[in-house]
């Protein structure tokens, strides 16, 4: 029997997240959804991330409206989301009542899969997300956050498998957000996977390092169901490798792949307009299509380095890059190696970079570091170094064991009544409990257009 290989396409999530910042406006996907929604795939990537945030912030958008709009055009094809556990679409834990109705609502407007993933692998932080999905008919996808220590083994891998499928996921994706996953790693990861679990395995890579291609090839031959692509427009660099080069190649090596080419050659012609107004606006930077080896060297993610060159600049340092690089490890095993994903890539990358401006270790410690070592973020993967320990939190014994969420009380009540001279629906309350300071003004400015317009003094002359 011919093995089958789905295929979720990015484009509308992902893709322009990757390469625009996720500036693409509802108004340009509208066009081409009807044709995504015919073209075969497993899922569509539509909302998560950072879209909520970027809907408000800078497009004057409702995110919760898009999603409707998707949905309304989008009527086969599964929608999905990204999700970051306990943190939601934020970056700190929410309480428990605020994560259930954040799910409900994301399933009432139209999402069918939820990809809930910690940025620690701290399955506490994924209960609640994946309770609710559950309880409101959603498919809970529980996600791996891969990357590479001494601990991070194929069994520390299987081990969490076997407890994701106790907890009630429905499948499980292997999330390479470095683009670091080799080909042989995911080779020996995909089959250890299947000899424990039955559940459809969806493994999602970037082509930052230039082998996702070869990675989605070699997890496919061990067996994975799903894999992430990109529509050619928006494709390769810090995005997904190619829709239909991957669908071309899979068929020519024998696999079933029911997408249709010309439904995908269409949409890229669309999009590739899209992007020229992207490029000639200047948000499009062509940096993000260079090929960066250096991640699978440093195994440190292309964003993350990015992200050292604009601090090391700002300090006038730029000449210490090395150094930092040659840090990010070192602080990384002295934390107990925690996955380079948001938010802990920025808060290495930070201790990092004070360490060697500095030029004494831990001599500057951010909060964050500080509650992440107290256990706030969740349980650090392997034990947190007890020199490091002492450094940052001296002989503080406040430090919990509890799932952090455990010590939040329920919050959702307190945001309707914050928020309850502007939303209009739990929606909005939520965009709120999310995002406050954008939302506010964005919510205010939604139910009365002229809120913004400062009251002047008329004089009137009789």
């Amino acid at each position: 029997m011919t093995q089958q290989v789905k295929i979720t396409d990015t484009i509308l999530r992902d893709a322009h997240q990757s390469q625009i910042a996720t500036r693409m406006t509802t108004e340009q996907m509208l066009p081409v959804l009807e044709t995504l929604d015919h073209a075969g795939f497993e899922s569509l990537e539509v909302w998560g991330g950072a879209t909520f945030d970027s809907c408000l912030r800078y497009l004057n958008e409702d995110p919760w409206e898009r999603l409707r709009t998707i949905r309304k055009h989008v009527k086969n094809t599964k929608l999905q989301m990204l999700l970051r556990g306990q943190n939601l679409l934020g970056y700190k834990h929410y309480s428990d009542d605020v994560v259930d109705a954040f799910i409900q609502k994301s399933i009432e407007n139209g999402i069918d899969v939820i990809r809930c993933f910690d940025a620690l692998n701290d399955l506490r932080n994924l209960k609640q997300s994946v309770d609710s999905i559950n309880k409101y008919g959603g498919h809970a996808q529980m996600t791996i956050c891969y990357t590479i220590s001494d601990i991070h083994t194929d069994e520390y891998y299987v081990e969490l498998v076997k407890e994701m499928e106790k907890m009630g996921a429905h499948s499980i994706c292997v999330k390479d957000m470095a683009g670091i996953l080799t080909p042989a790693r995911a080779s020996t990861l995909i089959k250890a996977l299947k000899e424990v679990t039955k559940l459809p395995i969806h493994v999602h890579t970037h082509a930052t390092s230039g082998i996702a291609e070869m990675t989605y090839l070699k997890a496919v031959e061990a067996g994975a169901d799903v894999i992430d692509t990109a529509n050619s427009s928006f494709a390769g660099g810090t995005s997904q490798p190619s829709t239909e080069a991957m669908v071309i190649v899979l068929r020519e090596l024998g696999y079933q792949v029911d997408v249709s080419l010309e439904d995908c050659q269409e949409v890229s012609e669309y999009f590739k307009g899209v992007k020229e107004s992207f490029i000639e606006s200047g948000v499009f930077n062509p940096k993000v299509l260079e090929t960066d080896p250096n991640t699978l060297i440093y195994q440190v993610p292309g964003g993350m380095i990015s992200n050292l060159l604009s601090q090391l600049k700002d300090a006038k340092q730029l000449d210490k890059f090395e150094q930092v690089l040659a840090e990010v490890p070192k602080v990384r095993e002295e934390m107990g190696y925690p996955p380079l994903v948001t938010p802990l890539s920025q808060m290495v990358g930070t201790q990092a970079v004070m360490n060697v401006l500095s030029g004494e270790r831990y001599k500057l410690i951010p909060n964050e570091i500080k509650d992440y070592v107290k256990g706030y973020y969740g349980k650090s993967p392997g034990p947190i170094s007890e020199e490091v320990r002492q450094k940052v939190i001296g002989n503080d014994t406040d430090v919990i064991t509890v799932r952090p969420a455990d010590l939040l009380k329920p919050s959702l009540e307190q945001f309707e009544i914050e928020s309850k001279a502007f939303a209009t629906s739990m929606e909005d309350v939520l965009s709120y409990a999310l995002f406050p300071q954008i939302a506010t003004p964005f919510l205010k400015k939604k139910k009365d257009p002229f809120y913004d317009i400062p009251e002047q003094n008329v004089t009137i002359i009789i």
